[in-house]
């Protein structure tokens, strides 16, 4: 006699979804910060920054997302100002976000407008949040950036960001 599969209910669905999006979020507030235990500067691959943005995104979030933003880049002693819109996936709510953080392989001001691929993880309620950004063009330019979020939002996916130089 053949044993019956279990019947798989929306609810049950739901349940394994949740508890994906838990283990995400723990181990999203368990990582570490920005810079090492012996106290040295940020680096990626071993390598400097070769520069620093800073910049302010607010997303709406609801299955895929939206947002948009400005922000600056400052390089070799200069300053920058940039826009930046996406599309998403992943996520529910709306949150304004500051970011800021290191670029790497940046050589020059002509190969960091484009799009980016972004790998994201976190969480916001309110004005407590976790959560990196990680963002790399096809000119090989990294980001890795400190994200602060106000407003309610759980976010988990990849988007794709297009920065723009004004």
């Amino acid at each position: 006699m053949r044993e019956k599969e279990p019947i798989r209910t929306s609810a049950g669905i739901r349940t394994a979804v949740a508890a994906a999006c838990l283990t995400a979020l723990l181990t999203a507030c368990s990582s570490g910060g920005g810079t090492s235990a012996s106290g040295e500067p940020p680096s990626f691959q071993g390598l400097p920054p070769s520069g620093y943005v800073d910049m302010q995104e607010v997303q709406v979030a609801y299955i895929g997302s939206a947002g948009g933003g400005t922000g600056t880049l400052t390089f070799q002693g200069q300053t920058y100002p940039f826009t930046v819109g996406g599309l998403g996936v992943g996520g529910i709510g709306i949150s304004s976000i500051d970011a800021k953080g290191e670029v790497y392989k940046l050589t020059s001001v002509a190969n960091f407008p484009g799009a980016y691929g972004q790998g994201r993880y976190g969480i916001a309620v309110g004005t407590a949040s976790a959560g990196d950004l990680w963002l790399e063009n096809p000119n090989g330019v990294v980001m890795h950036l400190k994200a602060k979020r106000e407003g309610l939002m759980l976010s988990l996916g990849g988007d794709a960001v297009v920065i723009t130089m004004q």
